[in-house]
């Protein structure tokens, strides 16, 4: 590499070694199942021996349980994205492709995202909004692909899925994940089948919207 006369030559930048970047993953992905199993406030040095590695790799990778937290939280939103777009192309059926969706978003503990998202947590992050985004945008034309082809009841919108999903993945208080999982897809299914047409009755109020839900949640 060459330097223009009378400047510092460029540094390069070490890519991280895949055993490192292995051990991240195992730890955000210890984090994400016990943060579901018994909530954020987990012992920290409890995550390090589920994900198999020692206390310093993991104040290494995240010095704050608020790093940890964020970390979690963007790659639950990374891989609840990555089931809607394959349910998105996979499925020739509209209302498929939907119902996919909300079972898979399920399964991910989506309704786990809540809890992580308050106190001090930084919602305005870059990354979060992005993803955030993104979401929005790929459920957004599940919904709108289902209506079109008259799959789906018009008078429900993103909000309204996004609340129910997230209200229908979370833990009663005092249960455990383990007896509660039994119900989810349950429920889930009858929340479903009131979205498909006909509708059998009206529902109060408008179609919610996700800009809705962030105008509510700021003003409480």
């Amino acid at each position: 590499m060459t330097s223009t006369p009378g400047t510092a030559p460029a540094r390069r930048v070490p890519r991280p070694r895949a055993d490192a970047l292995r051990n991240r993953e195992r730890l955000v992905t210890a984090a994400r199942e016990m943060f579901v199993e018994f909530g954020c406030q987990v012992p920290y040095d409890e995550v390090a021996r589920r994900a198999g590695v020692g206390n310093a790799t993991l104040y290494r990778n995240f010095p704050e349980r608020s790093d940890l937290v964020h970390e979690v939280v963007l790659s639950l939103v990374d891989r609840v994205i990555e089931v809607a777009e394959r349910a998105t192309e996979e499925e020739g059926d509209t209302f498929a492709a939907l119902r996919r969706f909300v079972h898979g978003a399920a399964d991910e503990r989506v309704g786990a995202l809540c809890p992580m998202l308050e106190g001090d947590f930084d919602k305005d992050h870059p990354d979060l909004i992005a993803g955030r985004d993104r979401l929005g945008e790929v459920v957004q034309g599940l919904i709108e692909r289902a209506q079109r082809a008259g799959r789906m009841r018009t008078d429900v919108g993103l909000g309204d899925l996004m609340v129910a999903l997230s209200q229908l993945t979370r833990p009663l208080p005092g249960t455990g994940c383990e007896s509660f999982d039994q119900f989810v897809h349950r429920h889930l299914q009858i929340f479903l089948d009131g979205l498909e047409l006909p509708a059998r009755s009206e529902l109060p109020g408008k179609a919610a919207t996700l800009e809705d839900l962030r105008r509510d949640s700021c003003s409480s």
